[in-house]
């Protein structure tokens, strides 16, 4: 038996195949999980950071991980929408993460560069989506895949010109 992510409701006439709708559902969840992993490791970071320019990491880490909790929330319902349930569960999100969970706290300097590279992470894990998109048309997740590839890219943007 699969996992709860993997089950799906069946009667869906969306012009979008079983198949197809399962798919995304898949490349969604990836995007979900990675999004949650870094939330976690933003809301983590602004609790913890420490140093000369605390008050404006602190500042823009609550502003990161705030936009991420609405994030999180876009992402499983436009897997429910297609049919699928969003995992939810630490269990899972570590098996399909590809952001690396902290040990210990580094410094400030190196929260912004781990932010930086898990955010760039994001990036590539919602460009996977694209094209299973395309070729569905589902411009639903598509559009949900490319405005998070816009917000990560401005993110990962603004956290290296802060460390440079």
């Amino acid at each position: 038996m699969g996992t709860l992510h993997e089950k799906s409701e069946k009667n869906i006439n969306i012009g979008i195949s079983d198949e197809q709708r399962g798919k995304i559902a898949k490349e969604l969840g990836n995007l979900l999980a990675d999004s949650y992993m870094l939330y976690l490791k933003t809301h983590n970071y602004h609790w913890n950071v420490t140093g000369m320019n605390f008050q404006s990491l602190h500042a823009m880490f609550e502003e990161q991980y705030t936009e991420l909790a609405t994030a999180i929330d876009d992402i499983a319902e436009q897997i429910r929408t297609l049919g699928h349930f969003a995992p939810g569960s630490f269990k899972e999100y570590s098996k399909m993460t590809t952001i690396t969970e902290e040990e210990g706290l580094p410094d400030d300097r190196t929260m912004v560069k781990k932010l930086q590279e898990s955010n760039e992470a994001v990036i590539r894990t919602a460009r996977k989506v694209i094209p299973l998109c395309e070729e569905a048309g589902d411009e639903a997740s598509m559009d949900l895949a490319v405005g998070r590839i816009a917000v990560h890219s401005k993110v990962a943007w603004m956290l290296r010109s802060h460390i440079q």
